[in-house]
């Protein structure tokens, strides 16, 4: 068995240690996903619906916020790691300090923003009378921690490339501890309800986002380290635009998200946005699985294409499509087999919800079957350095198809066509990537 201790960004990589490599930030994410499971289990079943569907109401408004530090995670990750492929590596400290301490200046300003207009976005969320105050409350008490939110989506790609990507699964293995512990005592023992599961979040993301950062400041002789730098907007250009798929795919989703709000209230009322609440939950679980590994293969990819190494490149191309392939068949199989025990998990204290969950749930879980191949050809071209694809990817994929689907499907079949969205969006998408594969394998050598 391959020791995680030896595996390095310029190695062979086999399937067994690719697995192994990125078994880490797999595990990291899926438990990020899983104390996110964790609030609304608590928030629905303690404090009740409309604080649930205030909670999923807020969220795209929060992902959007802390997907600026995701956006400098993969763009920066892809940069810094060419960087380090090249043998520039006091270079590569410069650019990944830079990115740090930029997240870190705008995650203040944005928390600022965030608190003081925080019913103006509540409203803009499609909360109504019954949701603003919930909402507001909401996102309130979030902006104390988004800096650190934004930090920990940041490092939780950099710790990979700094060749240390089992300390992100036990940084986010605190922060997940923290926040499920908190959400107990908070929500379910001393009956805080939404506000409770709110500081709950905080305390988490405090945890997940200064523990890197105390990490890399502490002066070793590691991969990656903070230290001095020199500010240069070319290279945050850069960054960002090579991050920008993802930026654009967190404002999309967000978007979107208002959107589907928008047509749940519309067709079926604030149950509807509860049950698209957990669907959102169990969906975000498996995507999860995906973008962790596309988390933990980016750096090596983009380490080998730095490096020329075209061989490399078509093996992890053809290993990466296989496991993604084989996962993607399992886990449609294991969602519809225990579809009735995961929705009575969030709903079964209501029978009608529970019902309206249920028969979503059976129609939804289809889009894992190409979920994983399309996370992954935005991740693939972003670690190329090709940011116009991947970016091509995610703006298409929902701000097209996802965006009109949401319009044209309910009308078309009423409410029923709303849980048939993501999974013929994806479906349409799938073709496209392949269809990118094809056109650019010559170029990269894949």
């Amino acid at each position: 068995m391959v020791s995680k201790s030896t595996i390095q960004l310029s190695d062979h990589f086999t399937t067994g240690k690719l697995i192994m490599f990125t078994i880490s930030p797999i595990l990291m994410m899926i438990f990020t996903s899983s104390y996110g499971i964790v609030d609304g289990f608590f928030v629905s079943n303690y404090a009740g619906a409309d604080c649930f569907a205030a909670l999923n109401l807020s969220i795209p408004f929060l992902m959007l916020l802390a997907a600026i530090g995701f956006m400098f995670g993969t763009g920066g990750v892809a940069f810094v790691s060419m960087t380090l492929g090249q043998g520039e590596k006091e270079k590569a400290n410069r650019y990944f300090s830079l990115i740090v301490y930029t997240v870190i200046a705008i995650g203040f300003v944005l928390s600022a923003v965030g608190f003081i207009y925080a019913p103006f976005f509540a409203r803009i969320l499609g909360a109504d009378e019954t949701l603003l105050a919930y909402s507001t409350l909401y996102i309130r008490i979030n902006m104390v921690g988004l800096t650190f939110f934004m930090l920990q989506n940041l490092f939780q790609s950099f710790l990979i490339s700094a060749e240390r990507p089992a300390y992100g699964f036990y940084i986010i293995l605190a922060a997940g501890c923290t926040n499920m512990f908190l959400d107990w005592l908070f929500v379910g023992v001393l009956g805080l309800g939404l506000k409770g599961a709110a500081w709950a979040t905080v305390a988490g993301q405090i945890a997940g986002g200064f523990i890197p950062l105390a990490y890399f400041l502490i002066p070793t002789t590691k991969q990656l380290h903070l230290g001095k730098t020199s500010f240069s907007m070319t290279v945050l250009l850069k960054v960002c635009a090579n991050g920008s798929s993802e930026m654009v795919s967190s404002i999309a989703l967000s978007f979107v998200g208002i959107l589907y709000n928008h047509q749940l209230i519309r067709y079926i009322g604030n149950h509807g946005i509860a049950a698209y609440g957990a669907l959102m939950y169990l969906g975000f679980f498996v995507a999860t699985i995906f973008i962790g590994y596309s988390m933990g293969v980016s750096p090596v990819i983009s380490f080998h294409y730095g490096a020329e190494n075209r061989s490399e490149l078509h093996n992890l191309f053809k290993k990466s499509l296989c496991l993604i392939g084989t996962a993607s068949i399992v886990l449609t199989a294991l969602f519809e087999l225990f579809a009735p025990l995961l929705v009575r998990i969030f709903m079964g204290y209501d029978p009608e919800l529970y019902r309206l969950c249920l028969g979503a749930m059976r129609i939804y879980t289809f889009v894992f079957l190409f979920m994983g191949t399309v996370h992954f050809s935005s991740a693939f071209f972003t670690a190329l350095n090709n940011g116009k694809v991947s970016a091509f990817i995610s703006f298409f994929r929902v701000l097209v198809l996802e965006a009109a689907l949401i319009y044209i499907l309910p009308f078309l079949f009423g409410a029923v066509g709303l849980w048939f969205v993501s999974m013929t969006v994806d479906a349409v998408m799938l073709i496209i990537c392949v269809i990118l594969f094809i056109k650019y394998r010559t170029k990269y050598g894949y």
